[in-house]
C-alpha cells in the first residue's frame, strides 16, 4: 500500500493534523523557554536590588593577637587570591573578578564620652580611589603622644562629612580612644565618597555614615562611626589591644545568575564554608559571611509557586493539545478505514496494516514536530529539558495512538463493527476503577488543603491532584451525561414535532466512543477558567497592594517640616483635587525609654480622598473627652496614657487597628487627630487628582513623591509576574482555540453517520431547516454540559488547591485569597463553542442537502 497515495487522497485530514502538531510543538517547546528566561530575569533583578553586603560573599577573620595580625596590604592581596581560588563552582562563575579587603576595629569608645560616642579605625585596600577630600588631607604616618603618663600611638585619620556634621569632629581635633588600652587619633581630613551610590559602600557604610542607636532603657543615643587610616596605620593595628576584624569581599555579579542554579549555589556556599575550616595554610578562624542563601530562599519560594502555576497550565495545555491531535489522528485513520480493511481482507497482515497507518502518521507529525521545535528557538531564553521532550512526546503519542487504533480495529479480517449498537454495559471492573479514580481525586484535594504543600520546592502532589480532579470530572460527566438527556427525550416525545425528539435521542444514545472526543473540552475549559481566575485575582490583589503601600493616589513625605508656602504650591499644581496634610513623628511613651510612631491626620478627609479605592481606613474615633487615639496591637489595653511629643499629651485609647495604609503595617504606632498639637508640624501630604508626578516633585524639591500608579506599575513590571500573567493569557487563548478545533473535528468525525441519518430522514419528509435543527440538538447538549462542568472545575480548582498556591510574590507581598469570580472569559468561551457548534451543524446540513440520497444510502437501507 502506497503511503503517499493515502496522503494525497486524505490531504485535508493530513493538513489539519500537521497544523495541530506544529502549533502544539511551538507552544510546548517555546513557552518553557520564555518562562525560564523570566525566572532567570527575576532572580537577577532580585539579587541586583538587594544590598551588596547581602548578595556578595565575604570572608571574615577576627584578630586575637600578634600571631594572627595582618600588617601589610600584600598579605591581604595574597589571602584574597587564595580565598577566591577556593570558591567552588558554580559560585566561582558568578564572581566578577573585583573585590577589596578591609581591616576595622569595632566597639572603640571615645574616652570620656560615657560610652555614648564610638570612633573606630578602618583601613580599605582601595580607599584612596573611593573617596575625595573635602577638607584637609589624607591621613599618613603613625606617631606617638603622651596620655595619663603613658606613651600611646597617635593615628592620623580622616572622617566623613556626615561624622563631621553629626558628631562635631573637625580637622585638627585630637581624641583619645579606649578605656584601658589607649590610642589617640588626630583628624587631618574630611572626605566624601566619589560615588555614594556604589555597591562598594554597602560593605563599608559605617565609614561613610554615622550610626545612631538607642540602648534599651536609655533616653540617650549612642553614635558610631569609623575613621579612615593609611597603610602606616594598618601596620600599627593589632588585635592585642583593639577589637580588630579583617574582611575580604568577593562581589557576585547578579547578571551571571540563573534560576536553575539556585540549589547548586546553596550547596556551593556550604562547601566553601567547609573548605575554609579544613584548608591548611590559611589563618584559622575564618568564616564566610553572606546573605546569598537567604536571598535564594526567598526567590525559591516565589519560583516554586511560579513553576507550580506554569506546570499546571502548561500541563493542561499539553493534555488538551494531545487530545485534539489524537482526534485529528482518529479522523485520518477513520478516513483510511476502507482502504485498510480492503488490504486486510486481501491477506495483509495486521503488522502491515497497522504499520502503514503508523508510517503515514509519522510522515505527517515528524516534520511538523521538527518544524515546531525549530520555530520554538525564536522564543527568547535558555533551553530547559522540556523543550526537547515536548515535541518528541507529541510525535510519539500521535504515532502510537494511530498504530494502536488500527491494530484494534483490524485485528481480524472483515471484522464487522455494529455502529447501530448504542452502548455496552460497563463491566464491574471498569466501574470500580472509575469510582477509585473519583475517590482518590477527592481524597487528594482534601489532603492538599489539610496538609499543605511540601517545603523546599515543587510539590509533585500539587501537580497530580488537579489532573486527578479533571479526570474524575470527565468520568462523572461521561457516565451521567445521558441520564438528564433521556428525561428531556421523554419530555420531547410528547411534542408536536419529531425534530426535538430525534435530535435529543441521538445525543442521548451517543456511546462512550462518541462522548470521549468532546470531553477534550473539559480540561480545556477547566484550565482556561482556572487561568483567568488566577490572573484576575492576582491583578486585583496587585492593585490592593499598591494602595496599601501608598495609602493615597499620591503621597509626599519629607524629613523636615513642610512650610505653608510649599503646601500651597502643591495645592496649586494642575490636576490636584484635594490635599490632606499629615504629621508624622517618633514619640516617647509615658516617661520611659519606650518609643512609638505617631500619625496625626484628618481621617474623615483621608477617607473622602480615597473613596472608591480598595483600601480600607479606620473610622475616626469618637471624641467624648480628651484626645481620642487609635493604637496598634502592641499598645492595646493601656487605656489613658501620656506621650512625649512637642509637649506632654494625654491620650485615650478608643480602638485598636492592625495597620495604617501607606505608613504602618506592624510595630507600635498611634493614630491621632490632626489638630492634636497647638502648631501642626506637617511633614507629609496625601494628594488626589491627576497631577503630574514631576510637577509635584518640583513643588517640594527635597521631598519623596510616591504614586499608587507607579507602585502598581513596579509590581507588575517584575519579570516573573509579567511572564506568569502573559503565559496565563497565551494559554487561555490557545486552549480556547483548541476547544473550538475539537468541536469542529468532532463534527467532521461523525459527518458520515450523520449524513446517512439525515438522508434517510429526508426520504421521510425531513426539510432542510429541520435537518439543521436536528444536527444542532445532537451536538449542542454535549457542548453545553461539558462547558458547564469545565466552568465548575475551573472555578473550583483554586479553592481545591488552597494553600498549595501562594501567589503573594506576584501581588506585592499580599496573600491572594478570595479568588474573584469573573465569568467574562468562561462565558465568552462557552458562547464561542455554542456558536461554532451551531455553524458547524448548519454547514454540515447544507453539505448533506446537496448530496444525492443514492450516494449515501445503500441498497436495502429503505426496506
Amino acid at each position: 500500500m502506497r503511503v503517499l497515495r493515502l496522503a494525497r487522497t486524505h490531504r485535508g485530514a493530513v493538513a489539519v493534523l500537521a497544523l495541530l502538531v506544529l502549533s502544539a510543538c511551538v507552544l510546548v517547546a517555546g513557552l518553557p523557554r520564555t518562562m525560564q528566561a523570566a525566572f532567570d530575569g527575576a532572580l537577577r533583578q532580585s539579587l541586583a536590588a538587594a544590598p551588596a553586603y547581602q548578595r556578595d560573599v565575604a570572608v571574615e577573620l577576627r584578630s586575637s593577637g600578634p600571631e594572627s595580625d595582618l600588617r601589610e596590604p600584600a598579605q591581604f592581596a595574597s589571602y584574597g587570591e587564595q580565598y577566591r581560588d577556593l570558591v567552588p563552582e558554580p559560585l566561582s562563575d558568578l564572581l566578577d573578578g573585583t573585590g577589596h579587603a578591609s581591616a576595622k576595629t569595632y566597639d572603640t569608645p571615645v574616652n570620656g564620652s560615657g560610652g555614648r560616642t564610638y570612633l573606630n579605625l578602618g583601613w580599605l585596600s582601595d580607599g584612596e580611589r573611593r573617596v575625595e577630600w573635602a577638607e584637609g588631607r589624607a591621613p599618613g604616618s603613625v606617631g606617638t603622644t603622651r596620655w595619663q603618663g603613658q606613651t600611646v600611638p597617635l593615628y592620623e585619620v580622616g572622617v566623613s562629612a556626615e561624622a563631621r556634621d553629626m558628631m562635631g569632629l573637625k580637622v585638627g581635633d585630637l581624641k583619645i580612644l579606649g578605656e584601658s588600652d589607649f590610642a589617640a587619633v588626630k583628624v587631618v581630613g574630611v572626605f566624601r565618597a566619589r560615588d555614594a551610590g556604589d555597591d562598594y559602600w554597602s560593605h563599608n557604610g559605617e565609614i561613610l555614615h554615622v550610626t545612631r542607636l538607642q540602648p534599651p532603657g536609655s533616653l540617650d543615643y549612642e553614635h558610631y562611626t569609623t575613621a579612615l587610616i593609611a597603610d602606616a596605620g594598618l601596620a600599627r593595628l593589632s588585635g592585642a589591644d583593639r577589637n580588630l576584624s579583617y574582611r575580604w569581599v568577593l562581589p557576585v555579579d547578579a547578571a551571571r545568575t540563573g534560576a536553575r542554579q539556585v540549589d547548586e549555589l546553596d550547596a556551593a556556599v556550604t562547601e566553601f564554608e567547609r573548605v575554609l575550616k579544613v584548608r591548611p595554610g590559611l589563618v584559622s578562624g575564618t568564616v564566610v559571611s553572606t546573605g546569598l542563601p537567604g536571598l535564594l530562599d526567598g526567590f525559591r519560594a516565589a519560583l516554586a509557586t511560579a513553576q507550580t502555576v506554569m506546570f499546571l497550565v502548561l500541563g493542561g495545555l499539553l493534555v488538551v493539545a494531545l487530545g485534539v491531535i489524537l482526534l485529528a489522528v482518529r479522523l485520518l485513520v477513520d478516513r483510511m478505514d476502507r482502504a485498510l480493511s480492503l488490504t486486510r481482507a486481501r491477506g495483509g497482515s495486521l503488522r502491515q496494516v497497522a504499520g502503514t497507518g503508523a508510517v503515514l502518521v509519522a510522515a505527517v507529525v515528524g516534520p511538523a514536530a521538527a518544524a515546531g521545535y525549530a520555530l520554538s528557538y525564536l522564543f527568547p531564553g535558555p533551553v530547559p529539558p522540556v523543550v526537547h521532550a515536548g515535541p518528541v512526546a507529541v510525535a510519539v503519542a500521535a504515532v502510537a495512538f494511530a498504530a494502536a487504533r488500527i491494530a484494534v480495529a483490524h485485528r481480524a479480517p472483515l471484522h464487522e463493527r455494529r455502529e447501530d449498537v448504542v452502548a455496552a454495559r460497563p463491566s464491574a471492573r471498569r466501574i470500580t476503577l472509575e469510582l477509585l479514580v473519583v475517590g482518590l481525586a477527592l481524597a487528594g484535594a482534601y489532603l492538599l488543603r489539610t496538609r499543605g504543600t511540601a517545603a523546599g520546592g515543587l510539590d509533585p502532589f500539587l501537580l497530580v491532584v488537579p489532573l486527578a480532579l479533571t479526570l474524575a470530572a470527565a468520568l462523572i460527566t461521561m457516565r451521567c451525561y445521558p441520564y438528564p438527556l433521556r428525561l428531556l427525550v421523554r419530555a420531547a416525545a410528547g411534542g408536536r414535532t419529531a425534530v426535538a425528539f430525534l435530535g435529543l435521542t441521538r445525543a442521548a444514545r451517543t456511546g462512550s466512543s462518541g462522548v470521549l472526543p468532546v470531553l477534550i473540552l473539559l480540561p480545556a475549559l477547566g484550565v482556561s477558567v482556572f487561568a483567568s481566575v488566577i490572573s484576575g485575582s492576582v491583578a486585583s490583589t496587585q492593585r490592593l497592594a499598591s494602595w496599601q503601600a501608598v495609602g493615597a493616589p499620591v503621597k509626599i513625605t519629607s524629613d523636615r517640616e513642610l512650610t505653608a508656602g510649599e503646601v500651597e504650591r502643591v495645592r496649586q499644581v494642575p490636576g490636584v483635587a484635594r490635599v490632606v496634610p499629615v504629621q508624622l513623628a517618633d514619640v516617647q511613651v509615658g516617661h520611659t525609654a519606650e518609643r512609638a510612631e505617631v500619625i496625626a491626620v484628618d481621617l474623615a478627609g483621608w477617607r473622602e480622598l480615597v473613596a472608591g479605592a480598595p483600601v480600607s481606613l479606620p473610622a475616626p474615633p469618637a471624641a467624648d473627652s480628651g484626645i481620642p487615639a487609635l493604637v496598634s496591637h502592641e499598645l492595646r489595653g493601656r487605656g489613658t496614657f501620656e506621650i512625649g511629643w512637642q509637649s506632654r499629651l494625654t491620650i485615650t485609647t478608643r480602638d485598636v487597628v492592625t495597620a495604617v495604609p501607606g505608613f504602618f503595617t506592624e510595630g507600635k504606632f498611634i493614630v491621632l487627630p490632626f489638630d492634636v498639637n497647638p502648631r501642626p508640624v506637617v511633614n507629609a501630604l496625601l494628594v488626589s487628582g491627576a497631577a503630574d508626578r514631576a510637577a509635584l516633585a518640583r513643588a517640594v524639591p527635597d521631598a519623596r513623591v510616591e504614586t499608587q500608579a507607579a507602585t502598581l506599575a513596579a509590581i507588575q513590571a517584575d519579570p516573573m509576574t509579567g511572564t506568569v500573567s502573559a503565559t496565563l493569557l497565551v494559554v487561555t487563548v490557545a486552549l480556547a482555540g483548541y476547544a473550538l478545533v475539537a468541536v469542529l473535528i468532532t463534527l467532521v468525525i461523525g459527518a458520515a453517520d450523520r449524513a446517512r441519518a439525515l438522508s434517510l430522514l429526508r426520504t421521510l419528509g425531513l426539510s432542510d431547516r429541520q435537518a439543521r435543527r436536528l444536527t444542532v440538538l445532537e451536538i449542542l447538549p454535549m457542548v453545553l454540559v461539558t462547558a458547564l462542568v469545565g466552568l465548575g472545575l475551573g472555578l473550583g480548582l483554586p479553592a481545591a488547591l488552597g494553600p498549595g498556591i501562594d501567589l503573594s510574590a506576584y501581588a506585592g507581598g499580599l496573600a491572594v485569597g478570595g479568588y474573584d469570580l469573573d465569568l467574562t472569559t468562561p462565558a465568552a468561551l462557552a458562547a464561542g463553542l455554542a456558536v461554532v457548534a451551531v455553524l458547524g451543524a448548519y454547514a454540515h446540513a447544507a453539505i448533506s442537502r446537496r448530496r444525492d440520497v443514492s450516494a449515501v444510502l445503500r441498497v436495502g437501507d429503505l426496506s
